[in-house]
């Protein structure tokens, strides 16, 4: 069974940063894609950044320059490092990964039980 640990949510002031990470666990063959989505109250789910195994990396426009997605491959794990927090960033921060269960099956999409992060002061 393949699972997605999300840490590192909490409460923080604004201006501050937080880093949250996302470590996938079980029996599977590869990890392809693994981003980080974010909803807030009363608005839809919206990609946060992905990140290729490659490390080919894409952000969401409004976050580019105060959010980043690092990466460790050996340790399955993604981190989601976030600077110069508004309180517009609240919002309940969920991981995913596209993964391959097995040689011969395709990636499906797996998710983690989401964070919340919260902006205030």
């Amino acid at each position: 069974q393949v699972q997605l640990v999300e840490s590192g949510g909490g409460s923080v002031q604004p201006g501050g940063p937080l880093r949250l990470s996302c470590v996938a666990s079980g029996s599977f063959f590869s990890i392809n894609d693994m981003g980080w989505y974010r909803q807030a109250p009363g608005k839809q789910r919206e990609l946060v950044a992905v990140i290729t195994s490659g490390g080919t990396t894409n952000y969401a426009d409004s976050l580019k320059g105060r959010f980043t997605i690092p990466r460790d491959n050996a340790k399955n794990t993604v981190y989601l490092q976030m600077n110069s927090l508004k309180p517009e960033d609240t919002a309940a921060y969920s991981c995913n990964a596209k993964i391959r269960r097995t040689i011969a099956s395709f990636e499906r999409d797996f998710w983690g039980q989401g964070t919340q992060v919260t902006v205030s002061s």
